[in-house]
């Protein structure tokens, strides 16, 4: 029996960085992966980007400025994702609230916005 596709289970950072891609793409979350996947297989197989060079540079292995222009621009937007999905999972407000810490910060129009904790 063929089939178009396959259940697969997916680490749940990869499921929420894929949902947040696919908005700012205008594609659903199977396309986005799709996507992605289709990327890392043509990375993987071309003969004009060294994988391993840069599997090495993301791992902390080796040196950035050691890879030439592309591997440079594949590993920056696997840090940049890296960072999206990190960042999402980062909640100032409720730690500070939580050690009853006030904090501020600058609103959308660069006013000072000062919040204090609520216990």
């Amino acid at each position: 029996m063929n089939r178009s596709s396959q259940p697969t289970r997916l680490p749940a950072d990869v499921y929420e960085s894929a949902v947040a891609a696919a908005k700012a793409a205008s594609r659903t979350v199977p396309q986005q992966i799709a996507h992605w996947a289709r990327i890392g297989r043509e990375m993987e197989s071309s003969p004009t980007v060294n994988h391993r060079q840069i599997t090495q540079v993301l791992a902390g292995t080796s040196s950035y400025d050691s890879l030439a222009e592309r591997e440079q621009a594949i590993v920056r937007e696997a840090w940049e994702e890296r960072t999206r999905t990190l960042r999402k999972g980062l909640d100032y407000a409720a730690g500070f609230d939580s050690a009853g810490e006030e904090y501020s910060e600058l609103d959308e129009d660069g006013n000072l916005v000062v919040h204090r904790p609520t216990t």
